[in-house]
């Protein structure tokens, strides 16, 4: 038997590095991902939505008739009373005449003077045609006892002297009809002055409860309509905050469910759920989705001096506590993913992925309560991709 030469040796070594070499070259290298430990803490699970805030009990003043609005002074803001007068209201003011119109006026001022003068003439020959058919009546009434006159003829004389006493006062009602005829045409004369000011009097809208003016929807002066607003008015220290959420988010409400509100530019505050109403609406998302949303009325619980900067419609954004515990054992919700009907996290166990199942409890944004499947201190991948599958070779990346 032939003893290996040391040259021999010294190359099939040198074949063996090789080798080694170009196999480890040729082997995918680990995954780099990232991780996180599995914990036991406290968990809560919240509900954030935006909303606003708004002045609990608001006033709106509208004109209770047409008239002549006058230019309110009142600026939004201003501290009202109750009962103090925030805008006055003057019935319509008379329209103006040019002088072709005031000439008409004139002449129906004279006409209907003219008018006046001729039932008046009506009347005295209607009073002088009254007298005489009474005059006749008496005398064939003295004469009847002698028999000089008959009967037929006295009924005649009587049914004269009634008639001429209607026509008496119809003459009298024409009279009463042409002075008032004088009367308007008088009147509209006189108030339509070229500024065309109504002199009668004027109606105050008054202030229903003390506050401060919330809105100014009329401060021009001017011709305005029955029921149109013209100013709102409230309280600004009775706020309250309405929020408006998903109709499947308002059915894990309940009225004393507490609430913080945040983001609205001072310190959180503490609220509560004071009336989840039972009507939705239809919501349009930024995203052009078509939304069902229930709007969910909440009181401010924090101190007044906390919150006195924050004023009717600033936005805020409200986090309703749904649910909370403590020693909760509890993985990254991004760490899930579906397997089947169920879900799944990849572990990090001895450099390679391993898929297991678990049973999820309550999650928010970021965490989920693990009931089954993983113990407190393991490793679990966060955001696994498609190039991750059971038993591949990985690193942490962190």
């Amino acid at each position: 038997m032939k003893t290996p030469k040391p040259r021999h040796l010294i190359w099939a070594l040198i074949a063996l590095t090789l080798t080694a070499l170009l196999v480890w070259g040729l082997m995918p290298s680990p995954l780099r991902v990232e991780t996180a430990k599995v914990a036991v803490e406290p968990l809560q699970v919240t509900l954030e939505e935006e909303g606003r805030a708004r002045v609990r009990d608001r006033f709106v003043l509208s004109a209770p008739i047409s008239g002549y609005l006058r230019r309110v002074t009142a600026k939004v803001g201003d501290t009202v009373q109750s009962g103090q007068t925030l805008a006055q209201l003057e019935p319509l003011r008379a329209e103006a005449l040019d002088d072709r119109r005031r000439a008409e006026a004139q002449a129906r001022v004279e006409a209907a003077g003219a008018g006046l003068s001729a039932a008046a003439e009506s009347v005295s020959a209607a009073r002088t045609d009254a007298t005489l058919a009474k005059t006749e009546l008496e005398r064939l009434q003295k004469l009847l006892p002698t028999q000089a006159v008959t009967e037929q003829q006295l009924a005649a004389a009587r049914a004269a002297s009634q008639r001429s006493e209607a026509t008496l006062r119809s003459a009298r009602f024409g009279e009463d009809v042409a002075r008032h005829d004088l009367q308007a045409a008088r009147t509209a004369l006189r108030f339509a002055g070229d500024d065309g000011v109504s002199r009668q009097g004027v109606l105050a809208l008054k202030s229903p409860a003390s506050g401060a003016l919330l809105r100014l929807l009329r401060d021009s002066e001017g011709v305005i309509m029955a029921g149109a607003p013209v100013l709102e008015v409230g309280d600004p220290a009775a706020l309250e905050v309405v929020v408006d959420v998903l109709s499947s988010d308002a059915v894990q409400l309940q009225p004393g469910m507490a609430a913080t509100l945040e983001r609205w530019g001072g310190e959180p505050l503490a609220a509560t759920v004071r009336r989840i109403e039972p009507v939705g609406f239809t919501r349009v998302s930024a995203l052009g989705v078509d939304e069902q949303r229930v709007t969910v009325v909440l009181d401010i619980a924090s101190p007044p001096e906390q919150w006195r900067r924050l004023g009717d419609g600033y936005r805020l954004e409200a986090r309703f506590l749904l649910w909370q515990g403590e020693n909760i054992l509890q993985a990254p919700t991004a760490a899930l993913f579906r397997q089947g009907e169920g879900w799944a996290v990849f572990t990090l166990k001895d450099g390679r992925a391993k898929m297991t199942p678990v049973t999820v409890g309550h999650r928010n944004g970021l965490q989920a309560e693990i009931l089954t499947g993983l113990k407190a201190g393991d490793t679990v991948i966060v955001q696994p991709d498609g190039r991750i599958s059971d038993g591949i070779r990985v690193e942490n990346g962190q």
